[in-house]
């Protein structure tokens, strides 16, 4: 006598089965997963750290070289917010790695097609974050491109 479980049941309609394989790799999956947010979250957090202190030592550095000491100040400033912004955009795909790990062990240790669905949706929202992200790169590089090669033409006539 077979035995079903809500993972199986709502697989085996439109031909897909998740099989012990399917099931080892995403297992398996989830592990490196979790390991690479748990990694990622240890990251923001020391270079978070680090960025405190480039604050502190640039009110020290603006206290004691005055005007230039300010300048320089107010340029550590601006790569500290600049940071902390990059920091902040990496948390989310970080954090939908974690969720995506989290919920897909729970999914296939209890055969819970909730937490399956769940575990697929932030899968998702990690490859539709970088994919954003790098369309968004990839359009900067055109526009520098473009903007390259129109002031460089130039060059050529003046």
């Amino acid at each position: 006598m077979e035995t079903s479980y809500p993972l199986d049941d709502n697989f085996t309609t439109g031909g897909v089965n998740l099989t012990e394989e399917i099931k080892s790799y995403l297992y398996e999956t989830a592990k490196w997963g979790k390991f690479l947010s748990i990694v990622g979250f240890v990251m923001i957090g020391l270079f978070a750290i680090i960025m405190l202190f480039v604050v502190f030592a640039g009110g020290a550095l603006m206290s004691e070289f005055g005007e230039a000491g300010a300048m320089a100040g107010a340029g550590m400033g601006f790569t500290v917010v600049f940071y902390m912004l990059i920091l902040g955009l990496y948390l989310f795909p970080t954090l939908y790695l974690y969720r995506f790990s989290t919920k897909m062990k729970i999914a296939l240790d209890s055969n819970d097609q909730q937490n399956l669905s769940e575990s697929f949706m932030n899968m998702k929202s990690v490859f539709k974050f970088w994919g954003i992200f790098t369309a968004i790169f990839v359009g900067f590089y055109v526009i520098i491109f473009v903007i390259a090669i129109a002031f460089g033409g130039l060059g050529m006539f003046l």
